[in-house]
């Protein structure tokens, strides 16, 4: 129940980026391959977008560590926020290499289906409901997420760094035993396994066709909201009446 919980709580995140119209670097890896089949971007462009987007995710995430390290969340409850927090990261830091790239993939599998859904959304309120599920499920099943791990893992890193240190957590640790693997699997799970074949399946020229006469009356994103004019593209924010 715990883990329902926190993945309900941890869509949140998710709701800012897309509704907010923010980038996130596991998201960009369905986008960023979508536009690059497309013959939108070449690989270059990508590379350098993705490595722009975890740069800047990465430092916004060190940087809410440290501002809420000023608000005395970890010492709650007696500290035991705070060493559960050390839990966390230690227990992330831990993982086998296969364990972490498997997790990631997919993790990020269920975090693009979740924007790909947004693709169909007419209103805020759809787009919060097609991120909730899918987004829960990663959560609540333990599966490995690049950029919320470079809030989680520093987060324990800063309450062992004042309590006594934590066996295996380190910097390196977090970079090399976590980042590493995880992030190549969000790639592999978001950018081919989803945004890949979504896109052979939606994008390609005239597979979008085929698949909706082969699925008449479908609520699929190419029936319901035009995602041949998106493939590649971010879901945006809905448009204001006024």
């Amino acid at each position: 129940m715990g883990n329902l919980l926190g993945g309900a709580a941890f869509c949140l995140g998710l709701v800012l980026v897309v509704v907010a119209g923010a980038e996130l670097f596991t998201g960009s890896n369905m986008s960023a391959v979508m536009a690059l089949a497309d013959g939108k971007i070449g690989l270059p462009r990508m590379l350098r977008a993705w490595l722009i987007v975890y740069a800047v995710n990465l430092l916004g995430a060190v940087a809410l560590v440290w501002l809420l390290s000023g608000t005395g969340q970890w010492g709650l409850a007696g500290g035991a926020v705070g060493r559960k927090a050390v839990a966390i990261a230690t227990a992330k830091c831990e993982l086998t290499f296969v364990q972490a790239f498997t997790r990631g993939i997919v993790c990020n599998m269920l975090v693009c289906l979740a924007i790909w859904v947004c693709y169909s959304a007419h209103s805020t309120t759809d787009r919060i409901l097609g991120i909730f599920f899918p987004i829960t499920a990663f959560v609540a099943c333990g599966f490995e997420h690049s950029v919320a791990n470079m809030y989680l893992i520093p987060a324990g890193l800063l309450p062992a760094a004042q309590h006594g240190p934590a066996d295996g957590l380190t910097w390196q640790a977090m970079f090399v035993r976590n980042l590493l693997p995880v992030t190549l699997g969000n790639i592999l799970g978001g950018g081919v396994l989803v945004g890949l074949v979504y896109w052979l399946v939606y994008c390609r020229k005239g597979s979008s066709q085929r698949a909706h006469e082969a699925t008449p009356g479908s609520g699929s994103p190419s029936a319901s909201h035009d995602s041949l004019g998106k493939c590649g593209s971010s879901p945006r924010p809905p448009r204001s009446p006024h």
